[in-house]
């Protein structure tokens, strides 16, 4: 015996698994059945055992799903569905009782082929996954299976072959086609240097990339797993839909049972809930998530968590994270002031040295520098970097020190500049101050606009800057994009405070991309993280952006807000047509048969609308129109 959700999932499939063939079998048991009435000149008693054998075999699944669903205490719309069925059989109305399966069995197939065509950007992803990788090692050239290439291999990619791992091309020159993965409808050049995403399509030219990630970590990964986490979530997309069944069914049982005690004919009843029977947002809901979910993964999009696409147009608060979301998350130099009696270049050569072997975001710049600055490449003798005490070495016999200004003691503080908006570094030859470097992380060419256009085209009503950097440089960004809530210096914990409190006044999204914004991520309504950030931080969002820009977030808004209202439209367009058929049969003017049709023809128009959501339209942002 299987019990509680095992078993309700063992009839589920049972009713699923012969869609097709009950709908089948319901087509040619009217057939026959028609045949028998009108060209064998049989009577409708002699003729319904043909009716019998499809409501027997088509309906008994559904009927037993519902009545184990009612004993659980929970019930849909497609409750209606099975009244409507026993009903039937109790008033002899056995060809409105077929026609209701088939409208259950053929609604299940429709909703299949709507959400297979819904979602064939994705399929076709899935399709396009390569198995075999070339990789050169020890100077041949091997093939290897795609799980076995690891970070740092060369990867040949042989014309019109799939990329079969991130990369960067080391060799050769060509194009790739991207679309599918960027929507971008035109190849991208490629020549060393440039970026290979895997997925992309290699034009007529060999290339060999180094491999920057491994499989499972690459943008066509991310994607085909979220595709089967989405599979997995479908039950979960129609919170929607239960919602609104939640009143349309007492609502249809409630004309039903009017109908047959005003007229005192019970056939009313039938033909009420036929005609409710089976809700077209049964259908039309999913159909339209699915495209919206296929839409978004096009653009680089990833929507791990389908309740974002719900929920983002009702939030009204917006946090963001500065550094690598409202800027690149690139400090570049500035400023070198020197303090001491180094030369500026030669300062810049030691500084450099140690540099290179630090994780320290503002390492690469200050190595750029270096090597834009100095001619001679110096090699450090020792490197140690102890968290809170700075980046120390010995360069060329001399101690360097790079640190903060909040390591100085005051009379080192009382020989420096006054602080000013930017990041900075302190550094010390010999325990002596020998110069302070200046960066900016500039902000993105569309922070400023896609700020102002929140509160215009998204009804957020607060948008909320949270850094964990120095105040005047947080504010110096705030200023540049427009934005006046600024909290700075905040820690992981003050910035899950925050968005706690914020939490509790209105819904928030939080806009992120590092490892310390996962538990604002994860604690938000919703949360959005760049793509480059840590798998800490992926995980923790709802919503994934691959591509590390505010128009893909803007994107991501625009499919949200037409996801809501293509489904509510195919939902509440298709309710309204069923209240109205009701009317119609509850007033003797519709019959079970009559209804059933025409509820058939409301649910694939529904279906037909919900469609749309897989086309993407002309334009999918309006930053520049703010």
């Amino acid at each position: 015996m299987v019990e509680g959700s095992s078993q309700e999932a063992w009839l589920g499939r049972v009713w699923h698994a012969k869609e097709l063939p009950i709908a089948a079998l319901a087509i040619v048991s009217i057939g026959v059945y028609l045949a028998l009435r009108f060209l064998n000149g049989q009577t409708p008693e002699d003729a319904r055992w043909v009716l019998d054998v499809a409501l027997i075999v088509g309906g008994g699944p559904l009927v037993i799903d519902l009545a184990w669903n009612l004993v659980r205490g929970r019930f849909g719309s497609d409750l209606l569905a099975g009244i409507s069925i026993v009903t039937s059989l109790i008033l002899g109305e056995h060809l409105a009782g077929v026609l209701v399966v088939l409208m259950l069995s053929g609604g299940e197939a429709l909703e299949s082929w709507a959400v297979g065509n819904a979602s064939s950007a994705l399929k076709a992803l899935a399709a396009r996954v390569p198995s075999v990788a070339h990789v050169k090692r020890d100077g041949q050239t091997l093939d290897v299976t795609v799980a076995e290439v690891r970070v740092g291999d060369l990867v040949e990619i042989y014309p019109h072959e799939v990329a079969p791992v991130d990369g960067v091309v080391v060799e050769g020159r060509g194009s790739m086609d991207e679309s599918f993965l960027t929507g971008e409808p035109y190849n991208m050049s490629k020549a060393p240097g440039a970026e290979v995403i895997s997925g992309a399509v290699n034009g007529e030219h060999a290339l060999t990339i180094k491999a920057t990630r491994v499989a499972e970590d690459s943008r066509y990964a991310k994607i085909m797993k979220v595709m089967r986490e989405t599979e997995q979530r479908r039950p979960a997309m129609r919170r929607l839909g239960d919602t609104l069944g939640a009143w349309y069914t007492p609502l249809a049982v409630a004309i039903a049972v009017g109908a047959w005690l005003i007229s005192g004919d019970p056939v009313r009843f039938l033909a009420v809930l036929v005609v409710a029977t089976p809700c077209p947002l049964l259908i039309a809901i999913p159909t339209a998530i699915i495209g919206a979910i296929s839409i978004a993964a096009k653009r680089g999009i990833i929507i791990k968590d389908p309740a974002a696409l719900e929920t983002i147009d009702t939030c009204r608060t917006i946090i963001f994270d500065k550094t690598g979301t409202l800027t690149y998350g690139r400090p570049t130099v500035t400023e070198v002031e020197v303090l001491g009696d180094l030369e500026r270049d030669r300062l810049l050569a030691m500084v450099g040295a140690i540099e290179r072997y630090s994780k320290h975001p503002l390492a690469e710049a200050l190595v750029r520098e270096a090597e834009r600055a100095a001619g001679d490449r110096l090699e450090p003798a020792e490197v140690s970097e102890k968290p809170g005490e700075g980046l120390r070495g010995v360069v060329d016999g001399r101690e360097v020190l790079i640190t903060g200004r909040g390591k100085l003691n005051e009379a080192e503080k009382s020989r420096l500049p006054a602080v000013q908006g930017g990041l900075e570094c302190v550094i010390k030859v010999d325990g002596a101050l020998a110069g302070l470097v200046r960066f900016r992380d500039e902000p993105r060419k569309d922070s400023a606009a896609f700020i102002r256009h929140l509160t215009s085209r998204h009804h957020f009503e607060k948008v909320m800057l949270v850094s964990g950097d120095r105040e005047e440089e947080v504010r110096a960004l705030a200023e540049r994009v427009g934005i006046t809530d600024i909290h700075a210096g905040k820690q992981p914990e003050e910035k899950v405070a925050i968005v706690r409190v914020e939490s509790e006044k209105a819904r928030t999204c939080f806009v992120g991309d590092g490892i310390n914004d996962a538990p604002a991520l994860a604690l938000a309504t919703v949360g959005i993280a760049f793509g480059e950030a840590s798998d800490i931080t992926t995980e923790a969002a709802g919503v994934v952006v691959m591509d590390n820009a505010l128009e893909k977030v803007d994107e991501f808004f625009h499919i949200s807000a037409r996801l809501r209202r293509i489904a509510l439209q195919s939902a509440v367009g298709g309710m309204a047509l069923s209240i109205g058929g009701m009317g119609f049969a509850a007033a003797g003017m519709l019959t079970p048969v009559a209804g059933a049709l025409a509820q058939e023809l409301i649910d694939v128009a529904a279906v037909m609308n919900a469609l749309r959501m897989s086309f993407r339209p002309k334009r999918l942002t309006d930053i520049d129109g703010a």
